[in-house]
């Protein structure tokens, strides 16, 4: 089984080229985690976790989530990450996470998709980003072929820097930079209710047709990047930059 929370995309069409070579169903995390639904799920033997990397780890939205649903006959987990640049460490606090669910870790893979931040960095143009696409080609088919061959992944690069992101670095990323206070709509704003749907933790509402922010925010961007009248700022960090998702780039492979 697969599951797979994705904020722009990138995770979700990664977990649909997993889905389709390995003919599995994928679990919507985005939903159940909307949904507050923790019951209880027949996973199979074989688990593969599917994420963006945030703050150099799995979001903690996701690691909660786990921690409260149990998933009955789970005996190996294969994690895959995508990130804009890297993972860090992430693959320490993966195995934790496998320990935890008395399941065989099976690694921790990581996949450069194009950037989805804009928070902080700029996302690609769609040319560029269809090239970014491109180039993770053949890392999906390898993780892939590792897949049907129920064989681990390698490990991944673990050096002083990986560690101190992933380490001391992710918990005063989320205390200082993961707010939602700078997210505002402008009169372009249709009160469409898009940003509302999107949110995977319930954290935007609609009053007088515009969006409010409320404190519960996971910084996954989906508001941001998939309003259709670009309406959404984030401050100033976000004023000329692209928006990125991935349905947007019509990209085939």
């Amino acid at each position: 089984m697969i599951f797979c929370f994705s904020g722009t995309g990138n995770s979700r069409y990664i977990a649909k080229r997993i889905a389709e070579a390995l003919e599995d169903d994928i679990i919507d995390l985005n939903a159940r985690i909307k949904a507050r639904d923790t019951s209880s799920i027949q996973t199979g033997q074989d688990v593969i976790l599917v994420t963006p990397t945030y703050a150099w780890r799995i979001p903690r939205i996701v690691s909660a989530w786990i921690a409260r649903t149990e998933w009955r006959d789970a005996r190996r987990i294969w994690f895959v990450m995508d990130c804009g640049a890297e993972i860090g460490n992430a693959a320490r606090y993966n195995r934790e996470i496998a320990a935890r669910k008395h399941l065989c870790d099976m690694g921790t893979a990581q996949v450069i998709m194009p950037e989805n931040y804009i928070a902080m960095f700029r996302a690609p143009q769609a040319k560029e980003a269809r090239e970014i696409v491109a180039r993770a080609e053949p890392c999906i088919d390898e993780i892939v072929s590792h897949l049907k061959n129920g064989e681990a992944f390698s490990a991944p690069r673990n050096n002083l820097y990986d560690r101190l992101m992933s380490g001391p670095v992710n918990p005063i990323f989320y205390r200082v930079v993961v707010k939602a206070k700078a997210f505002r709509a402008g009169d372009s704003c249709t009160g469409c209710g898009q940003c509302v749907r999107r949110c995977p933790v319930n954290n935007i509402r609609l009053i007088d047709k515009k969006p409010v922010w409320e404190e519960k925010c996971t910084h996954c961007m989906a508001c941001i990047c998939y309003c259709p009248a670009k309406a959404i700022e984030y401050g100033k960090r976000s004023v000329g930059k692209p928006r990125y998702h991935f349905e947007a780039l019509r990209y085939e492979k």
